[in-house]
């Protein structure tokens, strides 16, 4: 991050944020085993009241077991990425992490950050779900000729939670971050399920969904995917929009802890030919600097809109309003690394 770092609460109340260390562009960690083995994540793991269950879990990346749910809901396996606590003698909360627009098919929380090593020392199990892309990660209304079935509000809100705090002793606490389209859907996902979140983490994404740029970038993301809005909330003037538009709703996220991040779409101390991800690229950094700036530029605009809100309304928020900066994973880490103490705050840790 930048010295000049410009953060605040939508109270008005200044904000604490530590500072990162530098990010690199893949975690760097030893094959480590993770603490639970698969057999006993196999064992302990409790089907949901669906029917919804833990099928597979083997090794994975470093700390982690990939684990397999099958969703009821969607009929379909979903991967996951698992780290679980490193303490096993005691229950920890869950955090989970969602990544963005391709749903983790190619940049995700594994590849691109340093995960298993930040929480390599932190009480709490971490969860990486697979999947998703375009989706919005919401209760589609119908199948989507080119997404097929989409009802990740109910998986991740109702089948996941129970199956991962058997499985891998959750005591019931929970936080939840999204980079990038999951940043919309950290918010919708809280008011969905009031109580299961103690903390939402929104990083460069977009709380307002229904006005007219909303819809164009909702329309943009599921779009991207070959996705018709028309079958996830309707045409645009369904009222499914609006009540889906967490801007809207804002006065129902009290009591949730929330975070709030985002750069302005000027290059910033990432966007170089040295930066994580770029590999001396210049088509690399270019695409960053250009797509990944303007991508940037209208997360701001959203940021500074709920901030606004949520002050009028009188809910507490912390926002990390950085001077520069793209759309683009070397930020998102720093803003896990910063954003970790509200985190660890409203989980108990």
């Amino acid at each position: 991050m930048t010295a000049g770092l410009a953060c605040g609460s939508a109270t008005a109340q200044p904000s604490t944020v530590p500072s990162a260390t530098q990010p690199s562009a893949v975690a760097a960690d030893s094959p480590v085993p993770a603490s639970i083995s698969s057999t006993q994540a196999l064992t302990n793991a409790r089907p949901s009241a669906d029917g919804s269950v833990l099928t597979g879990a083997a090794p994975g990346s470093p700390r982690a077991l990939t684990v397999t749910v099958h969703s009821a809901a969607m009929n379909v396996p979903i991967r996951l990425e698992v780290l679980p606590a490193p303490d096993r003698s005691r229950p920890a909360p869950t955090v989970y992490l969602l990544n963005g627009i391709d749903g983790g098919a190619d940049g995700n929380w594994i590849n691109r950050t340093d995960i298993a090593h930040f929480f390599a020392d932190k009480q709490v199990t971490v969860v990486v779900p697979f999947g998703g892309a375009s989706s919005y990660f919401t209760d589609w209304r119908t199948d989507d000729p080119a997404l097929g079935r989409q009802r990740w509000t109910t998986f991740l809100t109702e089948e996941l939670p129970p199956i991962i705090d058997s499985g891998f002793d959750g005591d019931g606490r929970n936080a939840i971050i999204g980079i990038s389209m999951a940043g919309t859907s950290v918010f919708q996902l809280a008011l969905a399920a009031p109580g299961l979140y103690q903390a939402i983490g929104s990083y460069s994404g977009c709380a307002r969904t229904s006005d007219p740029p909303g819809q164009l970038i909702v329309d943009a993301v599921v779009g991207g995917g070959r996705g018709n809005t028309v079958n996830m909330w309707g045409p645009p003037t369904d009222p499914a929009w609006a009540a889906n538009d967490p801007y809207l709703h804002a006065d129902r996220l009290r009591g949730t802890a929330i975070y709030v991040s985002t750069g302005t779409g000027l290059p910033g101390p990432l966007d170089t030919l040295d930066g994580p991800g770029i590999r001396s690229s210049p088509a690399k950094l270019a695409d960053q600097i250009l797509v990944g700036g303007a991508l940037e530029t209208g997360a701001v605009r959203c940021a500074r809109d709920l901030r606004t809100r949520l002050t009028e309304l009188a809910v507490p928020a912390t926002f990390d309003m950085r001077p520069t900066g793209t759309h683009s994973w070397g930020y998102w880490q720093e803003d896990l690394h910063r954003s970790w103490p509200v985190f660890a705050r409203a989980l108990g840790l």
